[in-house]
């Protein structure tokens, strides 16, 4: 669906939604009825932010080619464990 705008001579601009090329020249105005008369306008176009387009791709490029991963990352490793044989002891969090 696309959105088209039209301008009543009364009532002002109003948008009309509509499937893409379907859009008539003219349009009755909602609040007063009057045929108005369809306003070229500039696309909507809006640029994807950074992180949410990354995230897209790796969601696109992971439908296809899942990434094989070998071993955790290192950030998500939890702390080395203790050299000292007294803190096998120890009750565990």
């Amino acid at each position: 669906m696309a959105t088209y705008q039209y301008r009543c001579a009364e009532c002002g601009p109003f948008d009309v939604r509509r499937p893409i090329g379907e859009a008539r020249p003219e349009e009755p105005c909602d609040g007063c009825g009057h045929r108005s008369r369809r306003v070229f306008t500039s696309p909507m176009l809006t640029r994807t932010p950074a992180a949410l387009a990354q995230a897209l791709r790796a969601q696109e490029a992971g439908a296809y080619e899942p990434r094989v991963v070998g071993e955790v990352p290192a950030a998500r490793r939890g702390p080395a464990p203790s050299a000292d044989p007294r803190h096998a002891l120890l009750p565990k969090p």
